[in-house]
């Protein structure tokens, strides 16, 4: 099942290459890799690029070739597109190919934080800097590395670099994830993605402060213009999507502002797109906030006031000493705090939180 799906998107459809219970290699590095390029003759006009891609690179599935392209490995006149892109006649595509694959399993010993766990799901608290998945840059401490050397076997259905991954974090968010330990587990819980049955609730701390109590966010993502990491809000382009969040004010600090969170859809970076969109960015994020550091100085002036004493430090509040310019933070303020949703096997209702982490809860406790 393929499912469109911030933080919280959906992973990836079903990949009948993988095979239940095996884990990949560990990618090839980026200088491993080798670029072709090529033509879109007569003859492939209007087929999908990865199904183009598989015809021409002999030696490699239409799985591996997917999954390249998803991983921003293919361009086509210089833009880079999703596996599902129709290519025209005359189109110039240029494609990082993998020079040899594995399908040899590479586990590594890496504590999990398990919230709950039966036959049929495992739902973990994703610890901030971990990478869901292998891909460019991050080949090791991921979350499926840890997976595979907990588990004997998870769901295949979102692929061989993929098991049991029914939904993604990005790699600074930290809370509640998700994992099937089977196929029939992974549709049903893909499935309710799908229809936006989950309910999930996303606690974060915004550069700026929010005039309105409560409100619904609605503008459209799509891929950034120039910036291949980002998304934008886009209106009528062609990767545009709908995106709908719903945020609460829980405090107010001075420009700092401490606030509940609940996407509708579940579009990439869409909590961080929307809250920059009306100007008020995710605390220490890096793509849409232009800072990545948070210093104890610098959160004391954007909160207008001398901050709270820190436990830790023994000074008196107000005090300037030299933990100002100790950094507090170093990546985004997002947590995903609680998830509901049905269990596959019971069908009952389940509520899974994650408790605030350290790094967040410290900031907080300042401003407080």
């Amino acid at each position: 099942m393929s499912i469109p799906c911030d933080d919280d998107r959906a992973a990836p459809g079903p990949d009948r290459g993988g095979q239940h219970g095996r884990y990949p290699a560990r990618p090839l590095a980026e200088s491993d890799q080798v670029v072709r390029e090529f033509v879109v003759p007569d003859s492939a006009d209007g087929a999908r690029i990865d199904l183009f891609l598989t015809q021409v690179c002999d030696g490699h599935s239409r799985s591996q070739i997917r999954l390249a392209v998803q991983d921003d490995g293919g361009e086509v006149d210089g833009r880079i597109v999703r596996p599902s892109f129709k290519v025209r006649s005359g189109q110039r595509i240029r494609f990082r190919l993998p020079t040899e694959s594995s399908d040899d399993t590479v586990p590594e010993n890496i504590p999990l934080d398990i919230l709950y766990e039966d036959d049929g799901m495992v739902v973990i608290n994703k610890p901030a800097g971990m990478v869901v998945h292998p891909a460019r840059g991050n080949w090791t401490g991921t979350l499926t590395s840890a997976l595979a050397f907990r588990f004997q076997s998870l769901s295949d259905v979102g692929g061989p670099t993929r098991p049991g991954i029914v939904h993604r974090l990005d790699r600074d968010t930290s809370g509640v994830i998700v994992v099937a330990k089977n196929n029939a587990a992974h549709l049903h819980l893909a499935a309710q993605w799908h229809d936006r049955l989950v309910k999930k609730t996303y606690l974060a701390l915004t550069a700026g402060r929010l005039d309105r109590d409560r409100d619904w966010i609605h503008a459209p993502i799509g891929r950034h213009p120039y910036q291949r990491d980002k998304q934008a809000i886009r209106e009528h382009h062609e990767s545009s999507k709908e995106a709908s969040t719903f945020y609460e004010v829980t405090a107010r600090h001075g420009r700092v502002t401490q606030v509940k969170v609940s996407p509708k859809t579940g579009r990439t970076h869409q909590i961080r797109v929307h809250l920059a969109h009306i100007g008020c960015p995710i605390l220490c994020d890096r793509l849409y906030a232009g800072h990545a550091v948070l210093t104890r100085a610098a959160l004391s002036r954007a909160a207008g006031r001398p901050l709270a004493a820190d436990p830790d430090s023994g000074a008196g509040a107000g005090a300037r000493s030299a933990d100002d310019d100790e950094i507090i933070l170093n990546r985004q303020a997002l947590h995903a705090h609680q998830l509901t949703l049905l269990n596959p096997q019971s069908q009952t209702e389940m509520t899974f939180t994650a408790p605030l982490p350290a790094d967040l809860r410290r900031v907080i406790d300042l401003l407080d």
